[in-house]
C-alpha cells in the first residue's frame, strides 16, 4: 500500500499541479482511502462471517457448539487486518506495528485479565465441551437451554422465558450439570400415606401406573420402597427411569396418576395437624 504514495506523487506532478496542491491531496488521498479500506474491511469481515455461518450450519462435521467461536475469529481476524493496512497507508511500518499491538496487548491484557479470562473460558468450553448447544444445564445457580456459545459469553434461555448472558469465566469456574447428555434419567418421586393405610396396597397401586405409562423404562426397572416413618404419614419413594425427552410430562403425568389412584382406591395423602386442647379452670375466684 505504502508504494502507491510515490505513484500518486509523480501522477499528480505529470499535470503540472502546484507543489502545495500536491502537499494537500496526498493526505486527503490517504484519508480517504483508509476510510475506504476501513469499509471495505468492514463489510468483508460481516459478509465472511455470514458465509463461515451458511457453511458450518450446512455440515454435519462442525458440531454447532464451536460455530460462534468460528465465525468471531473471522471477523475479527479481518477488521484487524483492515485496521494494519489503515496503520501501513500512513506509512507506519510492519515492525512498529507490531511493536505497538505488542505494548497494547500488554496494557489490555492487565486492564481486561476478566475479558481474557472469559476468552480462555470459552476456549475450554469449546474444546472440552461439557454440554452442547440446546442442551439443558445449571450452571452458577441457574437453568436453562443453551442457545449460544460464544467468545465472551455464553447465552442461556430459562424455563420462564428469560434470557441470560453469562461470562464464560463463571461457567468454567462452577459446578456444570447437564441434564441432556445421558440418554435416559431418572423421576425421583416421593408419596406419603397415612398410617392406617397398608402399604403393600399403595406399592401395588403405584406399580400399576407405573405399568400404564409406556413411557417409563423397564430397564432399569421402578424402585418403591419405604424411607421414613414421619410425625404424621409414612413416606415412601417411588423411583423410576425414562428417556431424557419424556422426563419432564412423564413426572408431572405419574404424579397426578398415583393421586387419582389413591383416591379412588381409600389410600389417603395426609398432611400436617395440630390439635389443640383447651381446659377450664373451676376455680370460681
Amino acid at each position: 500500500m505504502n508504494n502507491l504514495i510515490p505513484l500518486i506523487e509523480e501522477g499528480l506532478k505529470a499535470f503540472n499541479l502546484p507543489e502545495w496542491l500536491v502537499t494537500v491531496i496526498i493526505p486527503l488521498v490517504n484519508i480517504l482511502g483508509a476510510i475506504l479500506v476501513l469499509i471495505i474491511g468492514w463489510w468483508l469481515a460481516s459478509w465472511m462471517a455470514r458465509i463461515a455461518k451458511r457453511a458450518c450450519d450446512k455440515t454435519e462435521k462442525i458440531d454447532q457448539t464451536i460455530t460462534p467461536l468460528i465465525v468471531q475469529t473471522i471477523r475479527y481476524a479481518i477488521i484487524i487486518t483492515a485496521v494494519i493496512t489503515v496503520l501501513q497507508i500512513f506509512g507506519v511500518g510492519t515492525t512498529s506495528i507490531l511493536a505497538a499491538l505488542g505494548s497494547v496487548g500488554l496494557a489490555i491484557g492487565l486492564a481486561m485479565q476478566g475479558a481474557l479470562g472469559n476468552i480462555a473460558a470459552g476456549i475450554m468450553i469449546v474444546s472440552l465441551r461439557p454440554f452442547h448447544v440446546g442442551n439443558t444445564v445449571e450452571v452458577a445457580g441457574l437453568t436453562g437451554v443453551v442457545e449460544q456459545i460464544g467468545l465472551f459469553y455464553t447465552r442461556l434461555n430459562t424455563f420462564d422465558g428469560v434470557h441470560i448472558v453469562m461470562p464464560n469465566s463463571k461457567i468454567w469456574g462452577s459446578e456444570i450439570k447437564n441434564f441432556s447428555h445421558n440418554p435416559i434419567r431418572r423421576m425421583n418421586l416421593k408419596f406419603g400415606i397415612s398410617y392406617a393405610d397398608d402399604i403393600s396396597k399403595a406399592y401395588a397401586i403405584i406399580q400399576r401406573v407405573y405399568d400404564a405409562d409406556s413411557r417409563v423404562l423397564d430397564e432399569p426397572a421402578p424402585t418403591i420402597a419405604v424411607t421414613e416413618l414421619a410425625d404424621s404419614s409414612v413416606n415412601m419413594i417411588a423411583y423410576a427411569w425414562t428417556k431424557k425427552d419424556d422426563w419432564w410430562d412423564t413426572q408431572l403425568d405419574l404424579v397426578k396418576g398415583v393421586k387419582e389412584s389413591f383416591d379412588a382406591e381409600g389410600i389417603s395423602i395426609p398432611f400436617p395437624q395440630s390439635e389443640i386442647r383447651v381446659f377450664r379452670s373451676n376455680n370460681n375466684q
